[in-house]
């Protein structure tokens, strides 16, 4: 089984310490997070395209062209990036760059997105929300499988006739995975375009995702594409030497990022008790010491089947020392048990 991390690169105050930290700043540290993530073995690393002034990352294959320089093994990836508002030429153009930078670590993970800025931003309308990805999926895959491009165009892209789109990717095949928030629709499509499956479970109970991971495979099995289905889980979570001490030191700045979404969309502040349900056994994070996030990532598997695990730790501004401490607990300490599971 895999495991890695991803992140928005979030700026803003330290709830705690009260530092504040900019893009300059966030920047910097994150890339000596991936370069110690690829140092302890972890397997990916993912970063979310965001247009909000509280995250940092707006064009993440810059930043992982970066990290391609400061890494050797760790394979670099969205997480995601935000098709239905981009340009899927440009998309591919810079996804096969960072693969050729990291010698054929690169990949490209697609979905609409948590957040809708980027629709106004580049001039889309909204009530096109889901033609917009519907159409420029299928042209980035078109353009995955044609080196020399012939696409007759639809409502939102163009015609392109017998034109080429370089550089192409170092083994050819630029690894595409459709993420997911949990609509049915969605697992039915990437199963039925023999897809990975990036399954975003950020609240409820994870048992209760396992009907979508399994229409998801069914719809792979249906379609001839039984042998490409993977499925990833990207969850929220924190790791520490000390359980009760990760759980702490998490909640501060996963709170005040929950509460201003909240105040965006009409949830109430999120309380400590809310909190700590949702570290147990059944609750969609994956906080507390080695053994429990190990113990909580195995025994889901045999519910959900998931090949991969990503864990968004940095959600808000916590310490970065803090934050390489749980990089180097979750290379050394958890992955290591879970390639033992198999």
């Amino acid at each position: 089984m895999e495991l890695g991390l991803y992140t928005f690169g979030d700026v803003g105050t330290n709830p705690v310490t009260g530092e504040k930290v900019d893009a300059n700043q966030r920047m910097k540290e994150l890339i000596a997070e991936i370069r110690l993530a690829d140092e302890v073995g972890l397997d990916i690393f993912g970063l979310g395209e965001h247009h909000r002034a509280n995250y940092a990352i707006s064009s993440p294959a810059t930043v992982l062209a970066a990290a391609a320089s400061v890494t050797e093994r760790i394979r670099l990836s969205s997480a995601v990036s935000v098709l239905s508002s981009d340009d899927p030429i440009r998309v591919f153009q810079q996804y096969a760059t960072l693969d050729n930078l990291s010698d054929g670590r690169a990949e490209l993970m697609v979905g609409r997105g948590s957040f809708i800025e980027s629709f106004p931003l580049f001039g889309y309308d909204l009530d096109d929300y889901h033609e917009l990805f519907e159409e420029k999926l299928q042209m980035l895959l078109a353009i995955e499988e044609q080196e020399v491009l012939r696409w007759p165009g639809s409502k939102h892209t163009h015609a392109v006739d017998r034109l080429g789109v370089y550089p192409r990717p170092v083994s050819g095949r630029l690894p595409i995975w459709i993420a997911a928030g949990g609509s049915p629709e969605s697992m039915v499509r990437a199963g039925a375009l023999g897809r990975p499956l990036a399954l975003a479970i950020i609240g409820g109970e994870p048992r209760r995702f396992a009907p979508l991971a399994d229409l998801y495979r069914r719809a792979a099995d249906q379609s001839g594409n039984a042998d490409k289905a993977r499925v990833s889980l990207n969850v929220h979570g924190f790791v520490g030497e000390d359980g009760k001490a990760a759980a702490d030191l998490f909640f501060p700045a996963q709170k005040a990022v929950m509460d201003q979404i909240g105040r965006e969309r009409g949830w109430g502040p999120q309380s400590r008790a809310q909190y700590d349900a949702s570290t147990g056994p059944e609750g969609a994070m994956f906080v507390g010491s080695p053994a429990q996030v190990t113990d909580k990532i195995l025994g889901l598997r045999e519910d959900l089947g998931f090949d991969r695990v990503t864990i968004q730790m940095a959600i808000g501004v916590i310490d970065h020392k803090e934050m390489m401490k749980a990089i180097e607990v979750l290379g050394t300490k958890v992955a290591p048990e879970l390639r033992r599971a198999g």
